[in-house]
């Protein structure tokens, strides 16, 4: 005779098992319409308890006509449950690339700016051991390497903002079944049946599979695998990076033939870290870039990728740099944070901004002084009133002014490895 739990009881230890840890004093969830956030709302709504309060959040991508209606149906249980709940729209079908990876990114920064304006400190998101499978799977077929093939992580940080995943081993079919004990009715997306997507044609190819033991389940476990060798590379990582690093004025020196020399993947990993640390990105560059990136190296030229410009310095080492073309137009009051990374302390007055140096760097006498190539300069921070050029201070003149990584920027082992 079995003695496992009912359904509702064993995913009810599971997401509290994922949540109880660190939990935030309040909690968003993301919400769909669809059965697996749903799912997660109301299991949320059984495990937090009074002194957790939980807010629920909709994005409406208007891709599709059917959205409107599944934020409706969202909104409508909300209100029956009690649960506070808000239905974000994004405006930004029109914007050029890959249209569903910039509605992606476009949900997180939509997400993360209402939760601050609400005080949630985390927000959960109803992605599936199915959705493992599928994206190690999805991957698979692109040659991705450890990173890429890793299981989704439980908990990750992003637009300053925690992120937490308690759906991550549990089956879809296994929140449908609870879903339908509870009586609750969920969207069904068309696009998850539309061939034409790439995560559809995969489903149907995790169905072939199964019969041959290699099901949802068996690719979780090697995605599992996967993230276990990731943290191990980047523990060596965090222990070489000290000896092959030291970062410039906002700059990163790389030393790359380091003696002893370190591994290959490690090289790269390191590489990887400083073009994230000076263009905070949120993900590292597409391997395709980086090829590109080693073949200009390797012919002894300067390269830009990922908002940065990489080049060869003096010493052998590499140098990256903030690019000028990613920040030329970027401009903001100089008492608050600047691409990122900086802060600027000095006389601040109401009409003053900061802004790239760019060309006025042959207004700086001093600049030579600084031993700073050009191409940091032109991408540094500068104070202007108007046309006027105040400061600065990273090209040797200060004029009363500072500027410094935020402290949240200053440390790169810390920040991106």
């Amino acid at each position: 005779m079995s003695h496992e739990p009912p359904l509702a009881e064993r995913l009810r230890g599971r997401v509290a098992g994922r949540i109880a840890p660190n939990a935030p004093s309040r909690l968003g969830v993301a919400v769909s319409g669809g059965g697996d956030s749903l799912a997660l709302l109301d299991l949320l709504m059984t495990v937090t308890g009074p002194g957790v309060p939980l807010e629920a959040v909709t994005v409406d991508h208007g891709l599709r006509p059917e959205a409107r209606d599944e934020a409706a149906h969202v909104a409508a249980l909300c209100a029956r449950w009690g649960v506070p709940h808000e239905t974000l729209r994004w405006d930004g079908g029109g914007e050029r690339g890959n249209l569903m990876a910039n509605a992606r990114a476009a949900r997180y920064r939509l997400i993360a700016d209402w939760a601050g304006r609400r005080g949630i400190g985390a927000v959960a998101l109803g992605h599936t051991a199915d959705d493992v499978a599928e994206t190690f799977l999805m991957r698979l077929a692109r040659a991705s390497g450890i990173d890429g093939l890793a299981t989704m992580r439980a908990r990750f940080e992003l637009h300053g903002l925690s992120w937490l995943r308690p759906l991550l081993d549990i089956r879809r079919t296994d929140l449908r079944a609870y879903l339908k004990s509870r009586g609750i009715a969920w969207c069904d997306d068309p696009t998850n049946a539309d061939l034409r997507y790439d995560r559809a044609r995969t489903r149907q190819i995790v169905e072939v599979l199964t019969p041959l033991g290699i099901d949802a389940g068996t690719l979780g476990r090697v995605a599992d695998n996967m993230a276990a060798a990731r943290d191990a590379l980047q523990h060596y990582a965090r222990i070489e990076a000290p000896r092959c690093v030291r970062v410039d004025r906002g700059d990163v020196l790389l030393d790359r033939a380091p003696d002893p020399p370190v591994p290959a993947e490690i090289d790269r990993r390191l590489l990887v870290a400083a073009l994230i640390f000076v263009s905070g990105a949120d993900y590292p560059p597409r391997e395709s870039s980086l090829t590109n990136l080693r073949a200009a190296l390797a012919r002894q030229e300067s390269h830009t990728i990922c908002g940065c410009h990489v080049s060869h310095a003096p010493d052998g080492r590499l140098r990256i740099t903030r690019e000028w073309n990613a920040v030329k137009d970027l401009a903001g009051p100089a008492d608050a944070l600047w691409d990122g990374r900086w802060r600027l302390t000095g006389p601040h007055a109401p009409e003053l901004e900061v802004r790239a140096l760019g060309e006025a760097v042959s207004q700086c006498p001093n600049r030579r002084t600084t031993g700073l190539p050009r191409p940091t300069l032109l991408a540094s921070p500068s104070v202007w009133r108007g046309n006027a050029l105040i400061s600065a201070p990273l090209a040797g003149m200060p004029a009363g002014w500072t500027a410094e990584l935020d402290e949240t920027r200053c440390e790169f082992v810390a920040s991106v490895l």
